[in-house]
């Protein structure tokens, strides 16, 4: 099978082009692949495959085999593959996702595709929706005990259900202990991404984020977006003005407005290879 190597913000995945390859089993396969040690390795995998409403379509499958809705620095690494291999060879690419359309309008450089600005969509802040099994119309900055300590939560959803916590130090974190408690807490019946942001200035953050089926990684996409609406609604930025986020593999720019989410990053392919199956 050939594949692609490819991360954005140090967000890796192995990307499979199913316009030319028929993958039969992907949960067993993202297992498989994944293993840092012993395979390719990576955040999990992701199906290129066709679309009879978009460019193309992505599957995106943890390490651990689950399926995820949406990833926001994957789907930046699909606009660039279906660019740079002659897929859809325009500047703006709808790709579908088993969250809806996104639309990315790629940053071109000398006839590569090395960025994109998502329009990520609405952020959801209902709590049934995200899933959280909280009451009210929203959980913004409301505290709750995981662990057997209290933390002040937001929870959003962006496709992929996000909880947010602001912490003095990111870097302090016992994230592998802490991530898991917020994971397979009962309040999030599908499980949860977990976000811990220190605030760093006006308008600019440092993240670390705990993903379900994955563990620690370097950067979530939709993670980051999750982040600047949590900052936003909680007053430490300001709606509709460029965030900056850094995160462990790189740094993201997100713009929270009243219709939509934008994220822009760059978007890397790392190698080509094949690997017998």
């Amino acid at each position: 099978m050939k594949f692609t190597k490819m991360h954005g913000a140090g967000n890796d995945y192995i990307y499979i082009n199913c316009f030319e390859e028929k993958i039969e089993n992907p949960s067993e396969l993202a297992v498989r692949l994944s293993d840092r040690h012993f395979s390719i390795g990576g955040d999990g995998i992701i199906l290129i495959c066709p679309s009879e409403i978009a460019d193309a379509k992505m599957r995106i499958f943890n390490a651990d085999g689950s399926e995820a809705k949406m990833c926001g620095n994957g789907v930046r690494c699909v606009g660039k593959f279906v660019y740079d291999n002659g897929i859809a060879k325009k500047e703006i690419i709808r790709i579908e996702t088993n969250s809806g359309i996104k639309t990315l309008k790629m940053v071109l450089k000398d006839g590569v595709a090395v960025a994109a600005r998502v329009d990520m969509g609405k952020a959801v802040l209902n709590p049934a929706e995200i899933p959280v099994l909280l009451d009210g119309d929203s959980v913004i900055d409301r505290p709750v005990e995981i662990g057997g300590q209290e933390y002040r939560i937001t929870c959003v959803s962006m496709g992929n259900p996000h909880c947010v916590v602001f912490v003095d130090d990111v870097e302090t974190l016992d994230l592998p202990a802490i991530g898991k408690q917020f994971e397979f807490n009962p309040i999030f019946p599908d499980r949860v991404n977990t976000e811990f942001v220190q605030v760093l200035g006006r308008n600019k953050l440092k993240m670390r984020v705990w993903e379900r089926g994955s563990g620690e990684t370097l950067a979530c996409g939709t993670g980051t977006c999750a982040t600047v609406v949590a900052a936003t609604l909680c007053g430490y930025c300001d709606k509709g003005v460029p965030v900056e986020v850094a995160l462990r593999g790189g740094k993201l720019t997100i713009e929270y407005t009243d219709e939509t989410v934008y994220m822009t990053g760059e978007a890397v392919t790392v190698f080509k290879g094949e690997i017998d199956l």
